[in-house]
């Protein structure tokens, strides 16, 4: 059944195609049908406006027939298919490769035939009562269906909460299927985290939210939420991210300090009630990303002895990383999930991020992802004096914690290795490739360490030079 919206004038038109834009994906086509002067091209400027700002002006190809814009996740194609009389035109046109490579938007669709694409959201404008207004008819066909609900439960939520009438922008996502927008109206803004259930659960993310807000920590407050259908109105911390910062000039060894003196603090609160465990059963089995994906990817499986051989040592280990307290651990505690904001004081100045999968587990757990980051270079001087800074600090053995760090550091890179494979093969996200060699630096420098000899001797067995840092074939290594 098909979506009826009433557009009172042109900008609704193109706010109508910016929150379609921001549901489209790789392979969609947009097909826009309708009389002439109805507002086709009208809604071709929003969608392209959306994903490619930089675009200039977006004119009707009348002529030219296709016009193709640069543009995130995918280049967008604009098709205006008047003048086609035969079928064989189309291909003249490259309409195959545009919806292979990126986005279609498609005025007069009725040329293509039978040639309609199955990720497809057709489109009918009609005139309305008044001379400006339209009526919009919106029917999604194949994984279109399911996102025209969900941009629909979207639009209603955000009306609920005030800000329905909010221009929307999107947010640079995770390796999730989370997706983030934020929303500016009448000078103020906010972040929707759209988290589609099953495959995600707003309620964790909610809980220790309220939990480091209540520390007086720099999380987001909660404006709204819907926790049966995965959306959350949150408070905008923001575009300083630590990795923005420090590249536009900001000290990193201050901004590091400061995130490192969070931690000490974290450490010293209670646990919530009612978090999982970031324990032995999750470590190993992240660990074995690695036989599971990376290993395969080049050739190289794991035999079963070898399995078992690598379950062994890494019980061992990591059951003497994990003895002692546990402490909230927030598992993604890096760069890019931390904000910098100086006008506020203490421990408030780093804002917090996604920290959705926080667990209990070890102390070390989350200085080890901010100072063995695969995705940036942390001096190695400046990694070494914030691990004595937060020794010190905590009042802790040095020989224990440093062992500690170093078989946690090892196990996530060592995880990071195989997920990196996992996120292009299962998820089809090739951008993390980027970060293998890296991770592969990191994770050979924390295999020195005493407390690994017996994993190292592991991985020089089974995973010779040759094996490591690789990407697959035909797949670029920039990040």
């Amino acid at each position: 059944m098909a979506e009826v919206e009433s557009l009172p004038d042109a900008a609704a038109t193109r706010a109508l195609a910016r929150r379609v834009a921001l549901a489209a994906r790789p392979g969609d086509a947009v097909l826009l049908s309708g009389e002439l002067g109805v507002g086709k091209t009208e809604f071709a400027r929003g969608f392209v406006a959306a994903l490619a700002p930089d675009a200039g002006e977006v004119v009707s190809p009348t002529f030219t027939l296709v016009q193709g814009y640069d543009a995130k996740p995918a280049p967008i194609w604009h098709f205006d298919l008047y003048r086609i009389e035969r079928p064989a035109e189309l291909d003249e046109l490259g309409l195959d490769e545009a919806l292979a490579r990126g986005m279609a938007v498609i005025e007069w669709p009725a040329r293509l035939g039978a040639r309609l694409p199955p990720d497809r959201l057709e489109i009918t404008l009609e005139f309305g009562p008044t001379p400006d207004s339209r009526r919009a008819s919106l029917t999604g066909f194949g994984s279109w269906r399911e996102r025209l609900a969900r941009l629909r439960a979207m639009d209603g939520f955000l009306a609920e909460a005030g800000w329905g009438k909010a221009a929307r922008a999107k947010l640079a996502g995770d390796a999730s299927f989370r997706k983030y927008l934020r929303l500016n109206r009448d000078g103020e803004s906010a972040v929707l985290m759209d988290a589609p259930p099953p495959q995600e659960n707003v309620r964790p993310f909610l809980a220790i939210a309220r939990h480091l807000t209540g520390l007086g920590y720099s999380a987001p407050r909660i404006l709204a939420a819907d926790e049966a259908r995965g959306f959350l109105l949150l408070e905008d911390l923001g575009d300083d991210l630590f990795s923005r910062a420090i590249p536009a000039g900001a000290d990193q060894a201050q901004l590091y300090g400061a995130a490192v003196d969070l931690l000490v603090d974290l450490h010293r609160h209670a646990l919530p009630a009612g978090i999982p465990a970031w324990d032995l059963a999750p470590m190993l089995a992240g660990a074995e990303l690695l036989l599971d994906w990376y290993m395969p990817e080049f050739g190289a499986p794991a035999s079963e002895a070898a399995r078992a051989e690598f379950r062994r040592l890494w019980t061992e280990a990591l059951e003497r990383a994990l003895a002692g307290r546990q402490v909230l651990v927030l598992r993604d505690y890096h760069a890019d999930n931390l904000l910098w904001l100086p006008k506020r004081h203490g421990h408030a100045r780093v804002g917090l991020l996604d920290f959705q999968d926080a667990a209990r587990g070890s102390p070390a757990y989350d200085l080890a992802s901010l100072l063995d980051d695969a995705r940036r270079v942390v001096p190695r001087t400046l990694a070494a004096e914030l691990r004595a800074r937060y020794v010190a600090a905590a009042g802790i053995d040095a020989a224990a914690f440093d062992a500690a760090y170093h078989i946690v550091s090892a196990q996530r890179l060592t995880r990071i290795a195989g997920l990196w494979i996992r996120l292009l093969r299962r998820d089809g996200k090739p951008g993390y490739l980027g970060f293998t060699a890296r991770t592969w630096e990191l994770l050979e420098a924390t295999l020195i360490h005493p407390a690994l000899v017996d994993i190292r001797a592991w991985f020089d067995r089974n995973l010779p030079a040759s094996l490591r840092a690789r990407v697959p074939k035909g797949m670029s290594d920039a990040a």
